[in-house]
């Protein structure tokens, strides 16, 4: 933990720099490119790749420079806050210097191709299958809730390498071009009316071997880590204001050519360009802290009761994210807090789900532009169900808590050091399946 002065330091720092580049005529390419050099986009990161190499407890201090300023901040997405960060843990200079620019300069979106319709909570089992050819590898499978497949650029893919070692043993992590003949992406309709995620099938796909992380039979070693990442947040980038990756590939080329001044606009007047970290909630930003402010509404003594629960909740997981955060940065892999946190983060999204339309009462049932706040608290209703299924579902997280930090006895796992060519698992339920399998 940093000293108070040195952090009083980077405030001062962070402002003065933004006070000096902050330029509404420029664009959001040209002010993602100044971030990016200027190491303030994503602070945590070394200083050779793009960062400044500051501890996490400096990421909430700059983080809040950003919204005092109003300014937009760094670029967001997968690839920002897993893809990023995991190369640098386990990929090689190759490919740090190939792809760490691309992603802190907004101009490549990431999506993660990890579960699949038979391999969810065992994501160890997956099938999708790898097979050298020559200096490629060739993708047969089928990935399902990728979210943000339509328009990503590249995927971080786990996928079989080795038939014939155990299922934690045989898997390769590659970096993976989506825009190719051999991926079909299909949009999930969710109950949001939204289609975020997708199924997406691989017909001998291709990808290159330098773009395989690490060495045939490491990708469990990288999955895990990609895991603790996503669910210790943001790893390291500040001040987000909207993701490259939620725009088709054409009209995220033209959103890049915006110039500041119109997003600060599309804003409104005295909203802040960042979400608050610190205090998440409904969609869009919405706490239900402010949501309880509003005159009119529903403000009982239960109600507030809750409402300071949430607070209570969210600022507590925030540290606990920076905890987790901390330790896969410096290389002690996915310890409690990944997995506190990622519970953490369901008992908040739950009360949030519940105080929205508590707050509003029958109007936090409408949707659509006419409905108080464009029916984010709506949305955030059926929304909520899918926080304790992402990055690894409560179950799974429980068991990680029971096992490896109380000492628990472990589950049974009969499979662990079988070959996975000999395994009934996912989509394999037969005898016949078994020997169809490539």
């Amino acid at each position: 933990m940093a000293p108070g002065s040195v952090l009083d330091e980077l405030r001062d720092e962070a402002g003065h720099w933004i006070e000096a580049n902050w330029d509404l005529d420029l664009t959001v390419a040209e002010w993602w490119e100044r971030l990016g050099t200027s190491g303030w986009g994503f602070p945590t990161w070394p200083t050779q790749w793009f960062g400044k190499g500051l501890g996490n407890d400096a990421l909430g201090v700059i983080d809040a420079v950003f919204r005092d300023k109003r300014a937009l901040g760094a670029p967001g997405g997968l690839g920002q806050m897993m893809g990023g960060p995991v190369l640098m843990r386990h990929g090689s200079e190759d490919q740090q210097r190939r792809y760490l620019w691309p992603l802190a300069s907004g101009l490549e979106s990431w999506c993660q191709f990890f579960s699949e319709p038979g391999s969810g909570s065992d994501l160890a089992s997956a099938q999708t299958r790898a097979v050298r050819d020559g200096d490629e590898w060739v993708v047969n499978g089928q990935k399902v809730w990728t979210s943000g497949a339509m328009t990503a650029d590249r995927g971080m893919l786990l996928a079989r390498v080795d038939m014939d070692a155990p299922k934690h043993a045989g898997l390769g992590y590659f970096i993976i071009e989506v825009d190719q003949p051999g991926i079909e992406v299909r949009p999930l309709k969710q109950m949001t009316g939204e289609s975020h995620f997708n199924e997406v099938f691989f017909t001998d796909a291709r990808v290159t071997d330098a773009d395989l992380v690490g060495r045939p039979g490491d990708g469990w070693a990288a999955a895990v880590t990609t895991l603790a990442f996503e669910r210790g947040g943001r790893a390291g980038v500040v001040g987000v204001g909207f993701k490259p990756g939620v725009e088709a590939r054409a009209r995220r080329r033209d959103m890049r050519a915006r110039k500041l001044g119109d997003i600060v606009d599309q804003a409104g007047a005295g909203r802040s360009m960042a979400v608050d970290a610190r205090n998440p909630g409904i969609a869009g930003g919405l706490s239900p802290v402010a949501l309880v402010n509003e005159p009119g509404h529903n403000r009982t003594d239960p109600i507030r009761q809750n409402v300071t629960r949430y607070y209570i909740q969210t600022r507590v997981n925030t540290m606990t994210q920076q905890r987790a955060r901390a330790a896969a940065a410096a290389g002690k892999g996915a310890g409690p807090a990944s997995s506190i946190t990622k519970l953490a983060r369901s008992v908040a999204t739950r009360l949030n789900r519940d105080l929205g339309p508590a707050i509003l009462g029958a109007s936090g049932m409408l949707v659509g532009p006419g409905a108080p706040h464009g029916g984010a608290v709506a949305h955030s209703t059926v929304q909520a169900p899918s926080v304790s299924i992402a990055g690894g579902t409560d179950e799974i997280q429980h068991n990680i808590i029971g096992e490896r930090v109380l000492g628990l006895p472990r589950e049974p796992q009969v499979d662990r050091d079988v070959p996975f060519r000999e395994l009934r698992v996912g989509t394999v339920r037969s005898e016949g399946d078994r020997g169809n399998m490539p």
